[in-house]
């Protein structure tokens, strides 16, 4: 009985050390999984897009041009996450959001996404696009980048609608997402070599750019999101377009610096070897079916260039922690099976709270990425702020709850 009662104690000690060590992980998960969840209570009842900086009480000033923006990314981002949290009728709420604005566009039947829309409920046909008050110019306007359509959005937007269909069985999501994918392949197949898709459309429906050179993490993404629909619906077509895109992130792993080339130049062929995001070094690992053992090499090289502090930046030699970077990390290591990696993250994620379950972008003023919003920026733009981001919010309750935003699997490699 003596011993019994010994080893019932011990067991419970470590048990209960197991615990303390996953608390910090049930504790961001619940609490950014009742952050979105909130925030698409408070919009009511139907489709919605969330702004993806919202002005919150006592946080800074949203910059005008991300005032009630709903970015398609991070809406995405927040569909899925609401399904793991088993939150399904808020995460289908923005699921329809993504759907209705495919068929609504103001200026489009083509069966694209824009990168953003105007926050809020979506309640009669065109969708609104989004926009600000300039007072440099004293006139209404428009982000360039906001209204055009990135190729790698195109392919959240897919893995939102997919991840619904799979939650709800509705055949409109899967045809949904089949729209998108296939203005895709139709707008942004380059042949090269090596043959991918393009950084999709810039700017205004009078004057659209071709984005000719082709980014690693946006081939990810649709080699992710084809290899879904192909699963789904026995689509052969969708399958070869998948291989399409992982043919061209093969062809950028180095294996020499055991890691992935963030892309190409803009004539779509010459490697861009100057430069790294965490996105492109990480995503393949869970996002590519039966993803080669060498490639985890690219988390010793995140380790060793895109480590700042406890956590994690966007570029390589970064000038800060980049919150939903630091994020992904956390889900990566926790799929792939190195917990070890993630385990520090969660406390760092949880430090992030900016109020109301929702994170920061950043503990900084502001981080850089090292790229350009567009072609006619001058210099790097492409920042993120210290201000609460849907983003951030949304990658830890995906990490947190241990979902692959990629498959719909919950299942560590």
């Amino acid at each position: 009985m003596n011993g019994w009662v010994l080893f019932a104690g011990v067991l419970g000690l470590v048990l209960g050390s197991q615990a303390m060590a996953l608390e910090p992980r049930a504790r961001l998960q619940h609490m950014t999984c009742a952050g979105i969840g909130q925030a698409v209570a408070a919009q009511g009842q139907g489709p919605l897009l969330l702004a993806s900086y919202p002005q919150q009480p006592g946080q800074p000033a949203v910059p005008g041009v991300l005032q009630g923006v709903a970015f398609t990314y991070d809406n995405a981002l927040a569909s899925i996450a609401l399904f793991a949290c088993g939150n399904a009728p808020a995460a289908r709420q923005i699921a329809d959001a993504l759907a209705y604005a495919i068929d609504h566009d103001p200026e489009y039947r083509d069966g694209r996404v824009r990168n953003a829309y105007a926050a809020g409920p979506l309640q009669a046909a065109p969708v609104r696009l989004p926009g600000y008050w300039s007072d440099e110019r004293a006139a209404w306007s428009q982000d360039a980048y906001q209204v055009g359509s990135a190729t790698g959005n195109q392919a959240w937007a897919a893995l939102a609608l997919l991840e619904a269909y799979r939650h709800s069985g509705e055949a409109r999501y899967l045809q949904a997402s089949r729209k998108v994918l296939d203005w895709a392949r139709r707008t942004t197949f380059d042949k090269g070599p090596p043959a991918g898709f393009n950084g999709g459309i810039y700017g205004f429906a009078a004057a659209p750019q071709v984005q000719t050179w082709k980014s690693t993490e946006h081939n990810v993404d649709l080699a992710a999101a084809w290899a879904s629909l192909a699963r789904l619906d026995n689509d052969s077509e969708a399958g070869r377009q998948a291989r399409i895109a992982r043919g061209f992130v093969e062809a950028h792993w180095d294996a020499g610096q055991g890691r992935f080339l963030i892309g190409t130049l803009p004539d779509g062929r010459t490697p861009q070897t100057q430069q790294s995001g965490l996105d492109a070094q990480i995503w393949p690992l869970i996002a590519i079916a039966d993803a080669p053992q060498q490639w985890l090499q690219a988390l010793t090289f995140v380790e060793r260039a895109h480590g700042f502090a406890q956590g994690y930046g966007f570029k390589q030699d970064p000038d800060g922690i980049w919150t939903e970077g630091t994020a992904q990390v956390a889900a990566v290591a926790s799929l792939r099976g190195q917990a070890p990696l993630a385990q520090p993250l969660w406390p760092l994620l949880l430090a992030q709270q900016a109020g109301d379950g929702w994170l920061y972008a950043t503990p900084e003023a502001q981080v850089s990425t090292g790229l350009s919003v567009g072609p006619d920026s001058t210099h790097d733009d492409f920042l993120y702020f210290h201000l609460p981001h849907l983003g951030a919010t949304a990658w830890a309750a995906i990490a947190a709850t241990g979902v692959n935003p990629f498959t719909g699997d919950y299942k560590a490699h």
